[in-house]
């Protein structure tokens, strides 16, 4: 199955911006708006639960050390495939 296209890539974001413009394309999934004190691993399972997501390879974000490196693995997977 090609990937939906994620298209928000990390780069120039910080973790909260990266992650509101994903709230933004898939707010029909309730997915939470990180505050403060929201961690990205946290967010980034709630992430990982969403439908479109479940069927593709989406990694661990707790086998990651920082956010942007997990966010660019997952617009990777996501976009594999565009074009065929």
């Amino acid at each position: 199955m090609a990937g939906i296209g994620v298209i928000y890539d990390p780069r120039f974001h910080t973790f909260e911006s990266w992650a509101c413009l994903m709230v933004e394309q898939f707010g029909a999934q309730n997915l939470e708006i990180p505050i403060h004190d929201t961690t990205w691993q946290g967010w980034a399972v709630g992430l990982k639960g969403i439908d479109v997501f479940t069927n593709e390879a989406v990694p661990d974000p707790y086998q990651f050390e920082n956010w942007y490196d997990w966010a660019q693995m997952l617009v990777g997977i996501m976009n594999a495939g565009e074009g065929d």
